[in-house]
């Protein structure tokens, strides 16, 4: 169908004459629409990979890849489990845990928190909650000695700091001669973790898992143990593999399934984001439509004149498909020359932005994620590319078509 003529005659089309400047300038305005639509595309989304990145980042320094419980909540031999599990391959790190809801009060202030019972020695294996102190150590746990580390979030609801004191409130309850009472304990703040997101800064707090035992009663029992694997986008085939490993009698989880949701919200509003953003390429796409129907009408003398030649309807529709394709082309290589290279600089391109107004566009005491970062993937440019140039190749479809059927002695009538 794409002759070495229909390729001449297609190019030829595309430049200006003096008599087609409104045509070229409707043209020029079709690839300014195609090149803003791909570049849009490309950062846009880069930068939601880059917070989609960040947050996956924060939320598994804290939490674990996988982690493995009886199926009534517990593990009673916790060492002989993790002794068994860490002998599996791809399991890079392993810690116990103790997880339970309690209440935190501090005088007439009260907070509720999901408090974690750890081994401080162990539990850098598995998060890094180590690396996010903003005062004190995980150390400073003493088995006996009833110290808590709180988030930022939370000391701050409840007015406590490094070295106050609060209690801790059970939902379990002791019966007494006046009654049933509540389990509460004090525990001594011994520090303060931040990790950027409020989830975990406003309600999570951590003791040592002897504490945790002996207020919770559990004895030698614990929650379950926590796993490091070694690619944490394996998680969901080795957490498999790891359950057919153990048996029946344990319930393995990975982190895919503990925030399922929230990442498949991401997802969702990523796919939605892109849909919106093609559609700014289809608006160029339009414009396409007109520069081409605006084409065929001016050409009418010389696509009457060519079919005269000999030439079959299948070449005259070739030559106005190469035509829009050239214009989709520039317009979508234009988008990617621009886009990947604003991407992958986005970090200093918004800091100068900043500098130049004097402003904070994302601000640390507002947003937790206070800096725009991006992940450019090689994979999902081709595909944004390809499929901003489908739309314009979808385009030129109609042009091209109602070019062919032109009649030459209806064209030449007026002539």
């Amino acid at each position: 169908m794409f002759q070495p003529k229909e390729v001449f005659i297609g190019l030829r089309y595309t430049r200006a004459k003096r008599k087609s400047h409104f045509v070229s300038f409707i043209a020029f305005i079709s690839i300014a629409g195609v090149s803003l639509g791909v570049f849009a595309l490309i950062v846009v989304l880069s930068v939601m990979n880059g917070f989609g990145n960040e947050l996956r980042n924060r939320t598994l320094s804290m939490t674990s890849h996988a982690t493995v419980t009886g199926l009534d909540g517990y593990l009673s031999n916790w060492r002989k489990t993790s002794e068994l599990v860490s002998r599996q391959p791809k399991v890079e790190g392993v810690a116990p845990y103790i997880a339970k809801e309690v209440m935190l009060s501090n005088g007439r202030r009260v907070g509720g928190s999901l408090v974690r019972g750890i081994i401080p020695e162990l539990e850098k294996n598995v998060s890094q909650v180590e690396s996010k102190m903003v005062s004190g150590t995980l150390t400073d746990l003493k088995p006996g000695e009833y110290g808590i580390v709180l988030g930022r979030e939370l000391a701050n609801s409840l007015g406590v700091y490094e070295g106050d004191r609060v209690t801790v409130i059970t939902p379990q309850a002791t019966v007494t001669a006046v009654g049933v009472t509540p389990r509460l304990r004090r525990f001594k703040v011994v520090g303060v973790f931040e990790v950027g997101m409020n989830q975990f800064d406003s309600a999570m707090s951590y003791m040592h898992i002897v504490d945790a035992g002996k207020l919770f009663r559990l004895k030698d029992k614990v929650s379950g143990v926590r796993l490091r694997l070694t690619d944490l986008f394996e998680a969901p085939a080795i957490s498999r593999d790891l359950g057919r490993a153990l048996g029946e009698a344990f319930w393995v989880r990975d982190w895919t399934r503990q925030h399922k949701n929230f990442f498949k919200a991401l997802k969702t509003e990523k796919t939605v984001m892109f849909i919106i953003l093609l559609m700014v390429v289809a608006v160029a796409a339009l414009n396409i439509i007109s520069t081409l129907m605006m084409t065929v009408t001016d050409k009418q003398s010389d696509i009457a004149i060519l079919r005269a030649l000999g030439i079959t309807p299948g070449s005259i529709m070739a030559i106005f498909l190469i035509q829009g394709a050239v214009i989709g082309l520039i317009g979508t290589v234009i988008g990617v020359a621009l886009g990947v290279p604003v991407a992958l600089n986005v970090f200093e391109i918004v800091s100068w932005m900043e500098q130049l107004f004097s402003t904070d566009f994302l601000p640390a005491d507002v947003y937790y994620i206070s800096d725009v970062v991006a992940d450019v993937r090689a994979d999902e440019i081709l595909t944004y590319a390809l499929s901003a140039f489908a739309i314009t190749m979808l385009a030129t479809i109609y042009p091209a078509w109602k070019a062919s059927r032109t009649l030459p002695a209806e064209a030449l009538r007026h002539e």
